[in-house]
């Protein structure tokens, strides 16, 4: 069968090979890979070195955003041949710490986690693999290829359960959401607000193409400075990673408003920055920051929920191109109106 190959850092090994089939050890569950989604942690392990093969190898399968068919699993498993299905990217450390054994390994305390695609296993960028069926989420059938956004949806479902675990600490009647940023985790983070009922503004500097009216087609607002906000936000998903941006929005906060950072920074950027003044608008505004990073099996379920009753015809807007697996490496090109890249992988 064919896969995506890489040796990480060195992006002039990305190509197609002919691969075993993949090994049991893998888990029960047989699928057909169809689709994977390109996100930006595919590009720095192609082109910066970022990520660990497995055990052993200088190449790796890469992608962990996938998309498959089943083609055999147990009879036990709850799935059956012809579902649709996601799977699941990391796995708990063999341990396992507390974390873990609580399947909440996307809070692992010791690091010793494997990922599918990123840490210590190859992906799903093949035309076939397996999974544990406990690692693969069944998809409504309606979806179809839609369903390769399980995953970055995957990251906006646990950022907003985490806000609502926090928003317990006291009375909360949240109306205003701020979304910085209109990729991929953004127009998904402002999709889940919309379907919340809560105002939405999203932020990008893009000024024309598909973005401004796609956000505006969610019944919300776009702006291309934080002067425009119609007002303070009482939540802010932030999916840019730009220090600056960061604590420019921290200031601008309601009273007693959460923000979840799910952008990473790049590079070693300096700025200058009023620490004290930000201290003091957390302080006595009751401010909660904090960072989210990949999704536990709740998190998975809310997401696949959260696609089966959006708008298909809205969600075919945040695909806005399709490479051929055949011509799998351009896809970490990014062009100007890329929003989420997949490869095919039967074409």
């Amino acid at each position: 069968m064919k896969a995506c190959m890489v040796a990480p850092g060195d992006i002039s090994s990305a190509q197609v090979e002919e691969i075993d089939e993949p090994s049991l050890d893998d888990g029960d569950v047989l699928v057909e890979g169809l689709f994977v989604g390109v996100c930006g942690t595919d590009i720095e392990i192609s082109k910066e070195g970022y990520g660990q093969p497995p055990a052993g190898h200088k190449r790796m399968v890469l992608f962990h955003e996938s998309l498959g068919r089943v083609l055999e699993a147990p009879a036990d498993s709850g799935l059956a041949a012809g579902d649709l299905v996601a799977g699941v990217v990391r796995r708990p450390d063999p341990q396992p710490c507390g974390a873990c054994a609580q399947d909440q390994w996307d809070f692992c305390r010791n690091g010793q986690f494997t990922e599918r695609g990123i840490k210590g296993q190859d992906g799903y960028g093949s035309q076939r693999w397996r999974v544990a069926p406990k690692f693969a989420i069944k998809l409504d059938a309606s979806l179809g290829h839609l369903g390769v956004l399980l995953e970055p949806t995957s990251v906006v479902a646990k950022a907003w359960d985490q806000t609502d675990r926090i928003a317990q600490r006291a009375f909360w009647a949240p109306e205003h959401v701020l979304v910085t940023g209109a990729g991929p985790i953004g127009m998904l983070g402002a999709l889940l607000a919309r379907q919340r009922g809560l105002e939405v503004t999203v932020l990008d500097r893009v000024t024309e193409g598909a973005k401004p009216a796609m956000v505006r087609e969610l019944g919300a607002n776009y702006i291309t400075s934080l002067d425009d906000m119609p007002a303070p936000p009482d939540v802010v998903i932030e999916a840019t990673g730009i220090g600056a941006l960061v604590f420019d929005v921290i200031g601008r906060c309601a009273p007693n408003a959460i923000v979840c950072l799910t952008g990473i920074s790049s590079g070693t950027r300096g700025i200058e920055l009023a620490a004290d003044a930000i201290n003091k608008e957390m302080v006595l505004e009751n401010e909660v920051v904090f960072g989210s990073v990949n999704a536990g099996l709740r998190n998975y379920q809310q997401a696949a929920e959260a696609l089966a009753k959006a708008d298909k015809g809205w969600l075919e807007q945040v695909i806005t191109r399709r490479v051929p697996l055949d011509q799998w490496p351009t896809a970490l090109d990014r062009q100007p109106d890329d929003i989420k890249v997949v490869v095919d992988l039967q074409a």
